[in-house]
């Protein structure tokens, strides 16, 4: 019997109006916002300009989400494409079923594509971010609450969340792995932030020591999970990918330490003049230094004088 435990939400959709507020989406939104304006803080201190990250995020969000979404129906098709599925399920991104493993490396392109055009290096941008999108992503397992969805074990802990009779689930108190993973985001958020001042870390170092820290805590959480997944070697799917990923971030945090060790001294380059502008301005100097030498400063009637003196000169060696 339980004496305490969390309760679920007896629904994931709040009414305003004609328009649904549905919570899973709307704690993502609230990440997002979370994420790039702690980052655009953490840019500015690093020498960028207020108003960039945001320009980046622009690129990074919509593909972060379209990769996210595509990493899940992928690894769980059959939730939408088995035998009385309908298929139209997997364009529903509201009713929750975003990988983190996807939106992260969609992302990571739309990113690039951002960075590229700002001619900003990838590594510093995803540097300022790195805790951000880890609080972002504490706030973000929220959404999984309100759809009573991605929980663990049963059990009768005073912290269990309450699980309502529905589709694909069965009523108890299980283990709250989304509170789990909630409460992991924010440690790998302070760890990044502290770690990124005692280390002065740079070159993409905070942002793989964030992905190394949240998949060591993905690994454990994700075997706590009871929902319907693939399994190799008797793992399930993602707790390879976590370990996977996990190594290829160690990998680069030594690997990048050795080959560019600090941190970029220049992360945006001044890009407020056009290339016209500039030529103009140049032109424009040029003309004010020549005025101020008096070196190449043109007398009055002296070129006159010199061309009617070497004219005179060779109408003599002629006659």
């Amino acid at each position: 019997m339980n004496l305490a435990s969390i309760p679920s939400p007896s629904t994931g959709v709040i009414e305003l109006g004609p328009i649904p507020l549905r919570g899973y989406a709307f704690c993502i939104i609230i990440g997002v916002f979370v994420a790039v304006w702690f980052g655009n803080k953490r840019w500015i201190a690093r020498g960028g300009k207020a108003g960039t990250v945001a320009d980046i995020a622009v690129w990074a969000v919509p593909f972060g989400l379209v990769g996210g979404r595509l990493y899940h129906v992928i690894t769980d098709y059959q939730l939408y494409f088995s035998e009385g599925e309908n298929w139209v399920d997997a364009f529903k991104i509201w009713e929750g079923g975003l990988g983190i493993w996807g939106a992260i490396a969609f992302g990571a392109v739309g990113a690039w594509i951002g960075c590229r055009r700002r001619g900003i290096p990838l590594p510093a941008w995803a540097d300022a971010l790195a805790p951000g999108i880890a609080f972002a992503q504490a706030i973000g397992r929220w959404g999984n609450w309100f759809n009573q969805e991605l929980y663990g074990k049963p059990t009768d802990l005073p912290w269990a969340v309450e699980i309502s009779e529905g589709a694909n689930r069965v009523a108890g108190t299980y283990h709250p792995t989304f509170l789990y993973e909630s409460l992991w985001c924010i440690g790998v958020a302070l760890l990044v932030i502290w770690a990124d001042r005692r280390f002065t870390l740079g070159h993409g170092r905070a942002f793989a020591l964030y992905v190394a820290a949240y998949c060591a805590g993905r690994a454990w959480i994700e075997y706590m999970r009871v929902d319907e997944a693939h399994h190799v070697l008797g793992l399930r799917l993602n707790v390879w990918t976590a370990i996977i990923v996990f190594v290829l971030a160690v990998v680069y945090i030594v690997v990048s330490a050795k080959l560019r060790p600090g941190r970029e001294e220049i992360v945006e380059p001044d890009r407020d003049t056009t290339p016209g502008k500039d030529a103009d301005a140049k032109d424009a100097e040029q003309d004010a230094d020549a005025k101020k030498d008096p070196l190449i400063k043109d007398e009055p009637g002296e070129s006159g004088k010199d061309l009617t003196a070497e004219s005179t000169e060779e109408a003599a060696e002629k006659g």
